[in-house]
């Protein structure tokens, strides 16, 4: 199995025991991301448009790592804290990719991680 773990100072650091992607047989999985700014690992908390500007900026910044960027991204995972910003959290990150979205769910959930509104994860293939 070819496994390497993706990491950079340009996301967030984990909060737990995980990486913030890790690559393997072509695929890169990257960690469900939470809007902390990198370098003071503070949350965002100007609104849900703002917060998902920055859960997609640290996807982006993960994805450039692994030498890849959204083209690459074939599907998403988005954990909501009330489903009422929705279209919100639609607008922004539709922004983020082409006129070929990746496959993705989303989902409203009771808690996530520091109570934040909104948590991002994605897959990637390797293959540009």
């Amino acid at each position: 199995m070819d496994k390497k773990i993706i990491h950079t100072s340009k996301a967030p650091e984990a909060i737990g025991p995980y990486s913030q992607a890790v690559a393997s047989n072509g695929m890169l999985y990257v960690s469900g991301q939470v809007p902390f700014v990198p370098a003071t690992m503070e949350l965002v908390t100007t609104g849900i448009k703002d917060e998902t500007h920055r859960v997609m900026q640290n996807i982006e910044a993960i994805l450039t790592e692994a030498g890849i960027g959204f083209e690459q991204v074939v599907k998403c995972s988005i954990f909501v804290a009330d489903m009422n910003d929705f279209a919100a959290i639609n607008e922004v990150y539709g922004s983020y990719f082409g006129n070929q979205p990746p496959a993705r769910e989303t989902v409203e959930v009771s808690t996530l991680p520091k109570h934040v509104n909104v948590e991002i994860s994605c897959i990637a293939t390797l293959n540009k």
